[in-house]
């Protein structure tokens, strides 16, 4: 094969930014997902991509967009894709790209422009998001706020035990467009008022919720825009622990969302917390 024909890794990094991430809607290299791109003298290419998990969901998918997009060029004889998991850095500056992105993309949802928006957040589990959640769902409510109470920890909710709420939520059909919308259960508290929705809703306490990836997604979008939330002075998002998808997701749908980070003072929490 003459060598002038085999693309240069710069043409092979090009043509990555057809490769788009459809949890996040951007491409893989303005992203910070290409870790190294190898071209040999005969037209093999490897492309290493980092994603955020050793487990996504999404591995195949990009996997095959970036086979497509690169054997593409002229002179590639033959695309190889390896993968690597990104670093806590990594995964901040990609949480950051996406915060931005999302500003300008945001999907419509029920909650109000003015409500501010609080997601309770760690990297580790039992530190005691839904506690700090719970309680100061709680405190701003008697302060005479309405509280808005999103559970999207979607395997693990624990808030309706937390609240002392329980029950089916109630839906009705919008009369706009005819869908369905949700009710969120209400509750007065002091001078306040809370509004909570969770999956423990949905799903007893003692049945497995087995959804991943798009559906995980799926579902916290349903809990923005097919919910009827009304006046609302802070929404408290009760996160599930990591940087997964319903971080993601999150970033996308609720860009303005600012960050609680809740740790103990274990060291194996606090290297995590972020």
């Amino acid at each position: 094969m003459d060598i002038k024909a085999v693309p240069t890794a710069e043409a092979v990094r090009d043509a990555l930014r057809g490769v788009i991430d459809p949890e996040l809607h951007d491409d893989v290299v303005s992203l910070g997902m290409v870790r190294g791109v190898e071209v040999a003298a005969d037209g093999d290419v490897e492309v290493t991509l980092a994603l955020t998990t050793a487990g996504c969901p999404l591995k195949v998918q990009l996997r095959d967009d970036t086979k497509i997009r690169v054997s593409t060029l002229p002179g590639v004889a033959n695309v190889r894709v390896k993968f690597d998991e990104m670093t806590s850095e990594e995964k901040a500056a990609l949480m950051s790209r996406a915060r931005l992105k999302a500003q300008d993309s945001a999907p419509e949802n029920d909650i109000p422009a003015t409500c501010r928006v609080l997601a309770i957040s760690s990297g580790k589990g039992g530190v005691g998001k839904s506690s700090v959640t719970a309680n100061l769902a709680i405190a701003l409510a008697r302060a005479g706020n309405t509280v808005g109470v999103l559970d999207a920890d979607i395997w693990g909710f624990s808030i309706p035990r937390m609240l002392g709420m329980e029950g089916a939520l109630d839906a009705e059909a919008d009369i706009t467009t005819g869908r369905p919308k949700i009710t969120p259960k209400e509750r007065a508290e002091g001078a306040g008022k809370l509004k909570v929705l969770s999956m423990g809703f949905l799903a007893g306490e003692d049945e497995a919720v087995m959804w991943r990836g798009l559906m995980l997604s799926r579902a916290l979008q349903h809990f923005l825009e097919d919910v009827v939330w009304g006046e609302l002075d802070y929404l408290l998002v009760d996160m599930p622990p990591g940087t997964g998808d319903i971080q993601m997701a999150l970033a996308r749908m609720l860009p303005r969302a600012e960050l609680i980070v809740v740790t103990t003072p274990a060291l194996a929490a606090q290297k995590v917390a972020t």
